[in-house]
């Protein structure tokens, strides 16, 4: 956290103990309702005052959970294709059902459903000229796949 942000984090605090305090007093008299006007309004022009840092701090963490979560998809699927890697059997693309059609490198549960619903294949080559996955798609997994 920046300097400047702790400042103002410290300046909300020591406002909303002063008000807790502020509170606690006894009847309010004419005296009490201003001290309590100008609370509020410094309460007002406080928060005012770092709501825009707020609001960035907000987009920041927003983004940075975004990155975390593609980063945590990435990893995923890299396990998943070094788990496959050694794979020996090859799937035809006709009959292998969708819970084997995800564990080729690449593929997701939406791309397995494509190739379902694509079928039947004359050649495994018709995945990209159907334009069911992509060529970079196709490269990862023509080592696996068959059309027969």
């Amino acid at each position: 956290m920046t300097r400047q942000k702790s400042n103002l984090l410290n300046l909300c605090c020591s406002l909303l103990l002063f008000l807790g305090l502020a509170a606690c007093t006894s009847t309010p008299t004419q005296d009490q309702r201003a001290r309590d006007e100008k609370t509020r309004e410094e309460a007002a022009k406080a928060t005012e005052k770092i709501k825009p840092e707020l609001k960035e701090a907000g987009k920041e963490l927003g983004q940075a959970a975004r990155e975390a979560a593609e980063d945590a998809r990435a990893a995923a699927q890299g396990v998943k294709e070094g788990w496959n890697r050694d794979q020996t059997h090859v799937l035809n693309l006709n009959t292998a059902p969708e819970s084997e059609l995800v564990t080729l490198p690449g593929i997701t549960r939406t791309d397995a459903q494509r190739i379902v619903r694509g079928r039947p294949y004359r050649d495994k080559k018709e995945l990209v000229s159907r334009e069911i996955v992509s060529n970079a798609e196709y490269d990862k997994i023509r080592d696996y796949v068959s059309a027969e």
